[in-house]
């Protein structure tokens, strides 16, 4: 990992940048986006802990600029059940192999993405009740992947009517996570594999542009068409990671 070769350093910065104009636009999946494509070049336990180097960067960047319209009742409410699926998820990495790992990243990939690309439904209101299995899930598939993002913003968005809230809501939750989620991959090892923290170093600039341009479109640009657009780079990406999976049996 120390010596990369420059394509795929090149290779590398594109997704990372990419990432980041989707997270700026709208204030998560950087992870669900890069994950995907940095996995056909970086084992999952490298590149997941990558990104979080870049996560938590942009959370402070972004959770603490808007810290005073945060809805602090709701993420209080799914603490808790994601701090228990975070412990699972970590277990997890640390221990399945990377065919089953790349199997539940694609499938779970391909699924949100078609259902996001294809849902015209309302956004309507749902109960407290339904913290516990986003919680749940998406603190498990924070640790496993950093793709926890979606899930939350799911039930905030059913949750939060305003959208400059739910923007600064998902932001501290995701800088949050990515604090809890450092102490877990630290104390699990993954910060000391080679050539990580180097290449986090390399790649920063190109998080932080990506971030950059993301949030002035946020401003300027209704997000839908560049989303949809997201999603469907998405399931390419997710399909060619299943067959990936599939070979490495």
């Amino acid at each position: 990992m120390t010596e990369l070769p420059w394509l795929t350093l090149v290779a590398a910065a594109c997704i990372v940048a990419l990432a980041y104009v989707v997270y700026g636009l709208t204030g998560f999946g950087a992870s669900i986006v890069a994950i995907p494509f940095l996995a056909h070049f970086f084992p999952l336990q490298f590149a997941v802990p990558l990104m979080l180097v870049f996560d938590l960067g942009a959370g402070l960047l972004l959770g603490l600029r808007h810290h005073r319209i945060v809805e602090r009742r709701e993420l209080l409410r799914l603490a808790p059940w994601l701090l228990l699926g975070m412990a699972g998820g970590v277990t997890l990495l640390v221990h399945a192999g990377e065919r089953w790992l790349l199997l539940l990243l694609g499938s779970f990939v391909l699924l949100y993405a078609s259902w996001s690309l294809v849902s015209q439904a309302r956004l309507r209101p749902v109960s407290t009740w339904w913290a516990l299995p986003a919680g749940l899930i998406g603190g498990a598939f924070t640790a496993l992947f950093g793709t926890g993002g979606p899930i939350y913003s799911i039930y905030l968005a059913r949750r939060l009517a305003d959208k400059n809230v739910l923007r600064a809501s998902i932001g501290v939750l995701i800088l949050c996570t990515a604090l809890v989620r450092l102490v877990l991959f630290t104390g699990s090892g993954f910060y000391r594999q080679p050539g990580l923290l180097p290449l986090a170093g390399v790649l920063l600039p190109a998080a932080y542009l990506g971030f950059v341009i993301g949030s002035r479109l946020h401003a300027r640009l209704p997000t839908q068409h560049a989303v949809r657009a997201v999603w469907l780079l998405l399931i390419l990406g997710s399909i060619s990671l299943l067959v990936r999976a599939y070979s490495l049996g």
